[in-house]
């Protein structure tokens, strides 16, 4: 076996740096070509300072503040924390770190102008029924407003108010009143309230029916027994004796008619003379 073999092999087995390229050699994913070798990248955090030799391996730095490199790297400098601005609307979601960028996002009530993101604009009010979604603003979207789903609100017309889920009268130990709509929340009320309120109805209910059978059964059954058809004792004369009575005439009539037999018969007499009188005449 020759000795550009033998090293081949060992710079493979060892993943040593400075092997010299050969056809069976290649650099790792952590590892770049440099002089045909096979030096060492940068870890996250850090940047390089100068490459490897024969003898010695990649010299690294960590990234000098304000900067950051998140990935393994050659590159020999840092990249620089994004700035947000106050007077373009952004404010500090995340601070950056040696292996992160500042995250940047745009206040409450307003939303990225574009995709860059390098400004912001005023979101319009979301109107009832819409709740606000952050996730869309975050997302750069134009347009942040969504309508409520079932099972949630918005009663207001609001830049952040996102949909609110609707109350849960089971959790309180109340039952639904009104069902909510997306722009209305439910109404609760007590069960034992709407049970008495519902025996209180049924009883009214049964109350009416006993007076009206009551009134009915008086009126039909028992209507000559009215005040104004009663007797002096309040009991109820018969039909017969209202046929008989008849007025009283109050006129006497001032030559009375006397009346007498003759013969078995009567006979009208004024003084009792001319009566008889006449009765002789016809004998």
């Amino acid at each position: 076996m020759g000795s550009r073999a033998v090293w081949g092999l060992l710079c493979a087995t060892v993943q040593c740096c400075g092997c010299p390229l050969g056809d069976a050699v290649r650099c790792f994913d952590k590892q770049y070509e440099y002089r045909d070798r096979c030096c060492n990248r940068c870890q996250p955090g850090e940047k390089l300072v100068s490459e490897c030799s024969g003898t010695e391996d990649s010299v690294c730095t960590p990234c000098e503040s304000g900067h950051y490199q998140q990935s393994w790297t050659k590159e020999r400098h840092c990249a620089p924390h994004d700035i947000c601005e106050d007077n373009t609307g952004l404010i500090v979601k995340t601070h950056g770190n040696a292996t992160h960028n500042t995250v940047c996002q745009c206040r409450a009530g307003t939303h990225c102008s574009d995709t860059s993101c390098q400004t912001c604009v005023e979101n319009q009010p979301c109107q009832r029924g819409f709740g606000f979604v952050a996730a869309k603003a975050m997302a750069r979207m134009s347009s942040p407003c969504e309508p409520c789903a079932e099972g949630t609100f918005s009663n207001v017309s609001s830049k952040t108010e996102p949909c609110h889920p609707w109350t849960s009268c089971e959790e309180k130990g109340l039952i639904v009143k009104v069902k909510g709509t997306n722009a209305s929340d439910v109404i609760c009320e007590s069960g034992r309230r709407s049970s008495l309120s519902v025996l209180i109805s049924i009883a009214a209910v049964a109350v009416t029916c006993l007076v009206g059978i009551f009134i009915y059964y008086y009126l039909v059954h028992r209507g000559k027994g009215l005040p104004w058809l009663a007797g002096p004792h309040g009991a109820e004369e018969p039909e017969e004796n209202l046929e008989t009575h008849q007025p009283t005439e109050e006129w006497e009539d001032p030559f009375p008619v006397q009346e007498t037999l003759l013969r078995g018969q009567p006979v009208a007499q004024e003084d009792g003379k001319e009566s008889r009188i006449a009765e002789q005449e016809r004998l």
